[in-house]
């Protein structure tokens, strides 16, 4: 059940604020989301020449990394629930200063790690982090901003915020590892003094009076229409972090499967993938406006995922030069994030909706962990084949997307001026 929140008697004052477009709560949001992909992405980028300059070599740094990347998530999947639950019980602006504060200060101890134990730490604290800002950003800014405009807003959020991954690659070809933390949680040091001329979300100051439960994650497992449009909304994220998490992570092992000409770098093909992801996700952002539609526009991304991710697998003998190009195409192809967080945020009442906007994008970054295990599955299934592993999972996750999809509804003139019973 839904219960309408009353309109406060300055609609008009409001409203007239929440028509201006890079308003500062954009900005911050956007700022914030960058720093956030900054460092997510520069522990992928910079994770060899660290753990080799504190002594791991073969076997024990990859073992060490992988550890690393497995407690960096158990921070993220912690972190979402805890700052949701938070966003929802105390604020939208608490979360998104609280978690960049955290995530920055990580950024700057990583870069002091001197021991696999103080990296590990300062992983699972910074994963907890970067938890948090995503979701109370969408959620702060898709509040504040009239429907008609909500879709340009996340746009502007969402494709700031993935450029920080291209900018932690050409950062870390110029600087060490330890300097490219430290210039990382600088950013996010210097964005807390955004701060002010912020607003809270009116919205939520309406809710939280109101007499109704207010981030009560366990309350999405209790009603099944909950549990489904919930898991809806994961299941429809799960294709782009198989491309990002499988296919570009470990693009040089397909690479010399495929035979490419050319030593694939890892670096590069995050580069060239967060870059199509920029550009997909300002064209998503825009085609979603112009169709007044939001499912729409996922369908037509899954379908180019699916010829993105064909066209990477029929790609043997080819040069460097275009295998990074169909990365490019690949991460385009996917760059259907800022309307898969929008739908997200969306779904749900004013009470709930922090904690759904943080928690999904965490557990679709989870879904890395199932899909790697799948992958290893079908590739002993298939008697080590790189290529037949991947197409199973590929196979799986796109499914699954479009069956989950078919099954929600197109929120794109829903009023969110509402709170879950």
């Amino acid at each position: 059940m839904q219960t309408e929140l009353e309109n406060p008697s300055n609609h008009s004052l409001d409203h007239a604020k929440k028509t201006k477009l890079l308003n500062a709560a954009v900005i911050v949001a956007s700022l914030g989301y960058f720093v956030d992909v900054y460092d997510l992405l520069l522990f992928s980028i910079v994770r060899v020449p660290s753990l080799q300059s504190l002594g791991f070599i073969g076997q024990e740094l990859t073992d060490n990394g992988i550890f690393l990347l497995n407690i960096q998530m158990i921070g993220l999947l912690v972190g979402g629930v805890f700052w949701g639950v938070l966003g929802d019980k105390k604020g939208r602006l608490s979360v998104l200063f609280g978690s960049i504060f955290i995530y920055s200060v990580a950024n700057i101890a990583n870069g002091f790690a001197n021991s696999i134990e103080s990296y590990a730490i300062w992983r699972f604290i910074a994963g907890f982090g970067l938890a948090g800002e995503l979701g109370a950003g969408i959620t702060l800014v898709a509040e504040l901003m009239p429907k008609e405009k909500r879709g340009y807003a996340t746009t502007i959020v969402a494709s700031v915020g993935v450029s920080g991954a291209v900018a932690a690659y050409f950062i870390a070809q110029y600087f060490d590892w330890r300097t490219s933390y430290f210039i990382g949680g600088g950013l996010g040091i210097g964005l807390l003094f955004l701060r002010v001329g912020v607003s809270e979300s009116g919205m939520f100051a309406k809710a939280k009076v109101a007499e109704v439960a207010k981030g009560n994650f366990f309350s999405l497992f209790t009603s099944k229409k909950k549990f489904y449009k919930y898991l809806q909304c994961i299941v429809i994220g799960i294709p782009l972090w198989f491309v990002v998490g499988i296919l570009i992570t470990l693009s040089p092992e397909f690479g010399k499967v495929l035979g490419v000409k050319g030593e694939v770098s890892a670096g590069a093909a995050v580069a060239f993938c967060y870059g199509g992801l920029v550009l997909g996700d300002v064209a998503s952002g825009f085609l979603s406006q112009l169709l007044k539609s939001r499912i729409k526009v996922v369908y037509t991304y899954l379908f180019l995922s699916l010829i993105a991710i064909s066209t990477y697998f029929l790609a043997a003998d080819i040069s460097l030069s275009l295998f990074y190009v169909i990365c490019l195409f690949l991460g385009f192809s996917v760059g259907y994030w800022v309307i898969f967080m929008t739908i997200a945020t969306e779904q749900f009442g004013t009470n709930i909706r922090a904690t759904v906007t943080t928690t999904v994008p965490n557990f679709v970054r989870g879904a890395v962990v199932p899909l790697s295990l799948l992958f290893q599955y079908f590739k002993t299934l298939f008697d080590g084949s790189f290529i037949s592993a991947g197409i199973a999972v590929a196979v799986i996750s796109l499914s699954l997307a479009f069956w989950a999809l078919s099954k929600m509804e197109d929120t794109f003139y829903k009023d969110l001026n509402y709170t879950e019973e």
